[in-house]
């Protein structure tokens, strides 16, 4: 996988070690000598990753790292910061500015490889759904409110499996003031419960158990479908390079040196969470505009968008294996008066209930839609131009015979409809075809005093080749079933 790396160092020497490093790897390289010019070339080209030094003049690794995690529109693009400092606490300070973790001096080529092979397919999932919610504002199915990548972490719900009693003892007093945490000292429980749809922000696994292979666990719960998207943090033994290296290769979001140092183990935590719920909520975002996409606000039912490619799948395939289809058009009448007398609100009520009724009259298999206004479309697989009569006439009788409640002082009223349908021609048509004639046979309906269903087809007559179960669908129709035929 290639990507783009910016490469930060006030030092020329370092700048081309790392990019040549980079480059054999098949990676783009850029570079800034400074932290201003960093900021310019992150703002300009929107990396994929950036290995930032820390020591450098006028603005050192911490502040442009704090900086661009201020920027919604970068903040998202991992850090790691490439230092000879080795003290706890400016390990904690960069994390806390934002950085993903620290590379340090002289560079292991192997484990720089591997965080950022690692970082950039976190990245590369990040940047699809920041597509998706950028598309989504775009055609106005999203609200025009950025998601911060800086979210509150605190009441998160935290796991931790280790066998070593002091130290999970000691991780969970630490952190149970912040978070909600979960520890389990048996690892086959702990497997065996979070396979039950338990879903944490965030899995702190040891590496170090005493009955199962730590490693393997934690890529045996990144392999459960709920829990693919949950970060997960090892535990590994300092010199143990190799298990953070293959955790890496294998999806393992980050790792901790024992014995943990607590404050770093707290900024990696957050940064680890912050990222989780930043995915998270992008994720919800593109689900709503699905959602918002192909079906209609007032209703829920589909709307005119999904209706068109919908009924054109349904055509070729019905095409396709000769079978019948039909749909049926339909218009509330007077609608208009609705809004006039009781108002706009009333006449949402109205159109809201209609819905539920249509639903309810009609089969699981049907699709209902709203084309736009009061006139909706019923799309019927498998159906004959008459069984679409008697389910169309059976829903204008019932949505005649009951009035419609309305927050109105009259309480209720009411309000009848008129339907017309149409079948498809199976030696040869289309949608645009199809549609037109329904909404002819509506306008015949309208047009011949409302109420009533177009066009009446002839009386069926029961031919010899007719199946038994088209006919005793037709029966089910005419005696008002509303479940499948």
């Amino acid at each position: 996988m290639t990507a783009l790396i910016l490469v930060v160092d006030d030092v020329p020497a370092n700048v081309k070690l790392l990019e040549a490093m980079l480059s054999n790897e098949y990676y783009d390289v850029i570079t800034a000598s400074d932290g201003f010019d960093a900021i310019k070339q992150v703002t300009a080209h929107k990396p994929d990753l950036i290995l930032l030094d820390v020591m450098m003049p006028g603005m050192d690794g911490f502040e442009v790292c704090t900086r661009l995690k201020k920027d919604a529109e970068v903040s998202h693009i991992p850090v790691v910061m490439v230092t000879a400092l080795s003290d706890v606490s400016d390990r904690v300070r960069g994390l806390e500015a934002g950085a993903d973790d620290f590379i340090s001096k002289p560079i292991n080529d192997t484990a720089l490889f591997a965080r950022v092979k690692s970082l950039v397919r976190i990245k590369v999932l990040l940047d699809e759904l920041r597509m998706r919610d950028k598309t989504g504002r775009q055609v106005g199915v999203l609200a025009d409110d950025s998601n911060s990548f800086t979210a509150d972490v605190a009441g998160a719900h935290m796991i931790v499996i280790d066998d070593d009693l002091v130290q999970s003892r000691n991780i969970s007093e630490y952190f149970n003031s912040r978070y909600k945490v979960t520890t389990y000292t048996d690892p086959a429980e702990a497997l065996e419960t979070l396979k039950q749809h338990v879903q944490p922000d965030v899995i702190v696994v040891s590496t170090m158990l005493s009955d199962m292979d730590g490693l393997r666990l934690a890529t045996q719960l990144k392999n459960i479908d709920h829990l693919r998207n949950v970060p997960i943090i090892t535990l590994v033994d300092e010199q143990e390079q190799h298990l953070m290296l293959k955790g890496l290769e294998l999806g393992i979001n980050d790792y901790l040196h024992v014995p943990i140092e607590l404050n770093e183990m707290e900024a990696r935590l957050k940064t680890q969470i912050r990222r989780k719920k930043y995915q998270d909520a992008l994720r919800a975002n593109y689900q709503a505009s699905v959602s918002l996409a192909v079906t209609d606000k007032l209703t829920g039912l589909y709307n005119r968008n999904f209706l068109d490619a919908h009924i054109q799948n349904i055509i070729n395939q019905s095409l396709a294996n000769q079978k019948n289809f039909a749909i049926m058009m339909l218009d509330m009448d007077h609608f208009k008066s609705v809004n006039d007398t009781y108002g706009h609100d009333v006449g949402d009520e109205i159109l809201r209930e209609l819905s539920k009724r249509m639903v309810a009259n009609v089969r699981s298999s049907d699709l209902v839609a709203r084309v736009g206004g009061e006139e909706f479309m019923v799309l019927m697989p498998e159906t004959t131009l008459h069984d679409a009569y008697m389910i169309a006439d059976r829903m204008r009788t019932n949505i005649a015979q009951e009035p419609f409640a309305i927050s109105h002082e009259v309480k209720a009223i009411n309000k009848t409809i008129s339907i017309g349908i149409a079948e498809l021609n199976l030696s040869s048509d289309n949608a645009s075809a199809l549609i037109k004639r329904a909404d002819i046979s509506l306008y015949e309906a309208k047009n011949g005093g409302r109420n009533r269903v177009c066009p009446v087809p002839k009386p069926a007559v029961i031919a010899p080749q007719q199946t038994i179960g088209g006919l005793f669908g037709g029966l089910r129709a005419m005696k008002g079933f509303s479940s499948d035929f």
